[in-house]
């Protein structure tokens, strides 16, 4: 394993991190109003911080980077809380403990309260990587084009198949990402679908999103394959860092770390208990 120069989780890292992580969501967006017109996604952005709208319930509906990038003022706070409020949405904002205190003190003064953690992790990257675990060569691994999105969408959703609180969110996805700019990948096995990830380039921080295997096929070394070969196509367009965030403690973090990331922060979501305007 080559011996890579890990960036410092300071500020600039997670700068680097949360703007990725925006883009990544913003593309989304994005792809929503061209596949749905009539939904009216929508995105903003505030003082650094991108408030995105995908419908009323979305995982996407929330807030990254709030005060990475320069302090939040209660006014630009309001006019974020607007936004969601004003489309029947609850404000979530997704917080990086690097964030700037005025921050903190804004939702302490709010009463948001604490409803999920995530941790961001990251690792270098060049074109040359090799993962550390068995790969099973029998496996192959190809990004996906516009024509063979339905494909990609169905071994998505059979891969999250137990997770029924976002089943609403996958019916469409095959229409939304047909109609995006991030790239889409399959992992095959005898000719078969087993497995599938997305990928968004942001600058030249690789954003990991999406990986699920169907049921019947995990334990293969899926997984690794998909991670390596969206690693290594990453570094060929001139990333050299790669991000990710997971559950904490969950599989997909202690996989995750096997291969070379390390935990750069741990994010809270917030939730607003207060549904009327702020004046």
């Amino acid at each position: 394993m080559a011996n890579f120069m890990y960036p410092f989780a300071d500020i600039d890292l997670a700068r680097r991190l949360e703007r990725a992580e925006a883009h990544g969501n913003v593309e989304f967006v994005e792809a929503r109003k061209r596949a749905f017109p009539d939904r009216d996604a929508a995105w903003i952005e505030v003082a650094g911080t991108h408030a995105m709208f995908d419908g009323v319930g979305s995982p996407i509906t929330q807030t990254f980077g709030l005060g990475v990038f320069e302090p939040i003022t209660a006014e630009q706070l309001n006019e974020i809380e607007e936004f969601f409020r004003s489309r029947g949405a609850e404000v979530f904002h997704e917080v990086c403990p690097l964030a700037d205190p005025s921050v903190f003190e804004l939702i302490r003064e709010r009463d948001y309260k604490p409803v999920e953690f995530s941790n961001v992790l990251y690792r270098p990257i060049d074109r040359d990587l090799r993962l550390q675990g068995s790969r099973n060569e029998e496996i192959k691994v190809r990004v996906v084009g516009k024509d063979e999105i339905d494909v990609w969408a169905e071994t998505a959703c059979e891969g999250w198949s137990e997770f029924p609180e976002v089943t609403d969110f996958l019916k469409e996805l095959n229409q939304v990402r047909a109609h995006s700019t991030g790239l889409s990948f399959l992992a095959e096995l005898n000719g078969q679908p087993i497995a599938a990830g997305a990928l968004t380039i942001a600058g030249d921080i690789a954003l990991l999103a999406g990986a699920s295997t169907v049921p019947s096929a995990r334990r293969q070394g899926a997984q690794n394959a998909l991670l390596e070969e969206r690693l290594r196509y990453a570094a060929t367009q001139g990333c050299t860092d790669a991000m990710m965030a997971t559950l904490p403690g969950s599989g997909s973090q202690r996989n995750s770390e096997r291969n070379g990331f390390r935990i750069a922060y741990t994010r809270t979501k917030w939730l607003s208990t207060d549904y009327t305007d702020i004046n």
